[in-house]
């Protein structure tokens, strides 16, 4: 089942949406955030005209990762820096918390790649330099998956590198359910989410665009931003886990 959005034509196919406002495409129950369930949503949407899409932005979800180079061999992944941040968070003392995170802000405040990655070698180094081994390791090995949103203008990366537009939704939807209490059923659940998903993407979200831009980085010559961003980014997170073929309502938050 699928929530037709402001940029999903009636006959049911995909179709850009000229203003590049930002769009909900598709909402569908599943009980599971495994490989298979992302492989059905994802194969569904690709069926339904989906295509050229330039960036994910999500937590750092193994289903997702495991089936996304199937359907969108192209897509960039940008890891979403709330929960990373929160990862190097864990292994700080409290004190030293508004000190390490400054570090971190400043290394997806600079103007390029390049600089951000000669940035995150500076903070492991002064992690290190503080005794803080095991947060200069998380960042050490984790933070490259945070810096996709570099290829993008610069206008565009505040809002490029977090889901949160995505976990906003979902904890309105989370409210709704709760309010609403047991379902009888998938299919009523999915209903009664649908019908919120669609008023908030009426009202909300379809009054936001990003910025205008030029040519992406790293898309190729002559590539545009017209060409392959109007959808701007497919947001994914664990507890937006999408299936059109499961009919199990735990969780259909």
């Amino acid at each position: 089942m699928l929530l037709e959005a402001d940029a999903i034509g009636q006959a049911g196919r995909y179709e850009r949406s000229p203003e590049r406002l930002d769009e909900v495409l598709g909402v569908c129950e599943g009980d599971r955030e495994d490989g298979e369930s992302r492989s059905s949503f994802l194969r569904y949407l690709e069926e339904r005209g989906l295509g050229e899409i330039c960036l994910v932005t999500s937590d750092k979800s193994l289903g997702l990762l495991e089936t996304l180079p199937r359907f969108f061999p192209e897509a960039r992944w940008q890891r979403c820096v709330v929960p990373f941040y929160r990862n190097v968070y864990s292994a700080v003392p409290r004190g030293k918390a508004r000190e390490v995170a400054l570090m971190l802000e400043a290394i997806h405040s600079q103007e390029d790649l390049p600089v951000a990655r000669e940035k995150v070698e500076a903070v492991v180094e002064k992690l290190e330099a503080m005794k803080l081994r095991k947060a200069a390791t998380i960042v050490k090995d984790g933070c490259e998956e945070t810096l996709s949103h570099f290829h993008f203008p610069s206008e565009q990366r505040k809002r490029l590198r977090t889901d949160n537009a995505l976990e906003r939704l979902n904890r309105e939807i989370r409210r709704r359910t709760k309010v609403a209490g047991n379902f009888p059923d998938g299919e009523s659940a999915l209903m009664l989410v649908s019908a919120r998903v669609r008023h908030v993407a009426s009202t909300q979200w379809g009054k936001r665009s990003l910025p205008e831009h030029g040519t992406l980085a790293g898309t190729g010559p002559g590539t545009t931003a017209g060409n392959c961003c109007d959808l701007k980014k497919i947001r994914h997170s664990p507890s937006g886990a999408c299936c059109p073929r499961t009919k199990s309502a735990k969780n259909t938050e």
